[in-house]
Order: C-alpha cells, then structure tokens, then sequence
C-alpha cells in the first residue's frame, strides 16, 4: 500500500533542474483539471453554433454568401443554418420603404417654371438583383430612384400645361354643365340651371408612374407610387403670376357682372311686358263689363217704360232727377212755367 501510493505521488510530480552545480531545485506542477476543458469545449461549441445560425425576422431578407458569391436568399422568417466561418450574411429589408425626394425645379410646355416636392414608396422584390446591382445598399438604391423619378417628373411635366398640371394633382376635375332648357309657350324666361360634374381625369401620379417602366427588371426593386406633396411657385415668379390671376379673376367677375345685368335687363323687360299685358287685359274686361252693365240698365229701363203700371211712377222718378240736377249753389228754389214738361209731370198731365 505504501509503494502504490509512493507511485502515485510521483506520477503527479515533475521535477526541474536549473541549477549547473549538481543542486536541485524542483516545483511541483498539479494536472489541470477535466472541467477547465468541458468550458473550453463548451465556448468553442457555443461559438461555432452561434456563428452557424441565421435568424431572419418579418421584414428581412437574408442573402448567403460563400466568398463573396450569393449562394442562397432566405425569405422566410425563422432559424436557418450556415457553414460556420465560411458563408457570410447580408441583410436588406423585406419591407415598404419610403423615400422622400428632395424638391426640384422643373419647367411647363408653357415655359413655367415650378418646384415640384414628392415622395416615393418603393419595396425590395428581387434580393439577388438587388445585391448584384446595387450591392445590397439601400443608399445606393435611393439614389437610383432620385434620378428616375427626377428625369420621369421632368418628362412629364414639360409636356403640360401649368394649368394642366395643377389639375391634374389628384385626378379630378370640376367642370360646370349647363342643363337644356325645355321649350315654352309662356313669356316667362327660364334661366339655364348650372350643375357642378366631377369627372375622372390622369393623375399626375399616373402620368409620373407610365415614365418608370423599366426599375424592377433592371435593379430588383419596384416603385409603388409617386406622390406629389407639394406644388409651388418660384419666389421671383411667385408676385407676377399672383398679379395675373388677380386680373384673370377680375376679368371673370366682370363678365359675370355683365351678364347678371343682361339677365335682369331681360326680366325687367319682360316683366314691364307682362305688366302692361295685364294691365290692358284688365282694362278691356272693365270696359266689357261697364258696356254689358249698361246694357242691361237700358234693358230695364226700356221695360219698365212699357208697362203702363210703371211708366208713371218711373216719369216721376226721372223728373226728380232731373230737378236734382238742375238744382246748384245755394240756390234751391226753381220756377216753371205751366207747359214745362217737368211741371206736367208733377201735375199728372204727360
């Protein structure tokens, strides 16, 4: 047991000669341990898996490079797995992406000058294109868009009119229709009524959009849509262009003025017509109905001068009228002689 043991201790011990004068000196060294080596692999272990997994989210595409040359793109969000050390890993969005143009200036067929500010969204839809073209920089990629949509604002504005312009921004149009007037046998003037119709027009964005033809086949991604946020003016044209629409303005309303004032000159007309119409038709009815009430007055008169009963009485009658008529001032008193025919009546001899 002593020897065994002796063994053992001197299996576990080294000893070091580092004097020259025969005298030794040693140090004994202890063997290191099993579990220093389990971490030591464990690290090298978790090292290696963490450099071999590959965790694409939602809104990721990741592309798989073996020195440098695209092996494989992973478009499904998950874990997936790599050659440790060997393949490398880029990352672009799987996303809509916005970009915001910086304003320019561009110029009408009309030779106007306006500053046009728009915005882009834009979306990755050929990773592998996208990484041979545009080496995988969303930079890159939007300085590619800036000279696209530049050139296709330019195109399309320069084509049209800055009136054409300004209404075709958001692809409608208000235009006033006059409804038909119906026929009438009146004297009454019916006005044309005015309604407002909205019709469908080319937008900008469209007319932007028919221009960018040619993006995704060539860099792997694609233009959704162009938006113009803001349409301006020029400051040094800004005061000249205000003053002409000032006076196109002023212009309008002057017409509408002078066709109001037509308008109502016809309805004054017209109604002064219609006035002296009526004014003549009443006139005329009055005469009509003052001719047939004297008309029946001399019928009623002539029949009760032939009824003997009442031709007497009604003599009498018209004597007295006569008398009343005759009578003026303050002066009440008539004298007839005995043959007037007035004082036979009164007498009872006519």
């Amino acid at each position: 047991m002593i020897n065994n043991q002796n063994e053992t201790n001197q299996s576990n011990v080294e000893y070091e000669r580092f004097n020259s004068d025969g005298t030794q000196k040693g140090r004994k060294k202890a063997k290191k341990p099993k579990g220093f080596i389990v971490f030591i692999l464990f690290v090298a272990f978790a090292i290696l898996l963490g450099n071999s997994m590959v965790i694409t989210k939602e809104n990721q595409y990741k592309l798989i490079r073996q020195f440098g040359r695209v092996q494989r793109v992973i478009s499904q969000a998950g874990l997936s797995f790599k050659a440790p050390f060997i393949e490398s890993i880029d990352t672009i969005p799987n996303e809509l992406l916005l970009y915001d143009l910086p304003a320019s200036d561009v110029i009408t067929s009309d030779k106007k000058s306006m500053i046009v500010d728009s915005y882009v969204l834009w979306q990755i839809n050929d990773p592998l294109k996208f990484a041979q073209t545009l080496s995988c920089s969303v930079s890159n990629a939007e300085r590619r868009i800036d000279t696209i949509v530049y050139n296709a604002t330019k195109n399309t504005i320069s084509n049209m009119k800055q009136d054409e312009v300004i209404m075709s921004r958001d692809g409608k149009m208000t235009i006033t229709v006059e409804a038909e007037q119906n026929e009438s046998t009146s004297n009454d003037i019916k006005l044309p009524e005015e309604t407002k119709e909205v019709i469908e027009i080319t937008s900008l964005t469209e007319e932007i959009m028919a221009q960018i033809n040619h993006v995704e086949e060539q860099y792997g991604i694609e233009i959704v849509t162009v938006e113009v946020k803001k349409l301006d003016l020029p400051d040094d044209n800004k005061q000249a262009v205000y003053t002409r629409m000032i006076s196109e303005r002023e212009n309008i309303a002057a017409q509408y003025t002078a066709e109001g004032a037509s308008q109502a000159k016809m309805i004054e007309n017209t109604t002064d017509k219609e006035v002296a119409i009526m004014i003549s038709d009443a006139e005329a009815e009055a005469e009509a109905i003052i001719a047939q009430g004297e008309a029946e007055y001399m019928r009623i008169l002539s029949a009760a001068y032939a009824d003997p009963e009442k031709t007497d009485f009604y003599s009498f009658v018209r004597a007295l009228d006569a008398l009343k008529a005759s009578m003026t001032g303050d002066n009440k008193t008539i004298i007839l002689s005995d043959d007037s025919p007035i004082a036979q009546i009164f007498n009872g001899r006519y």
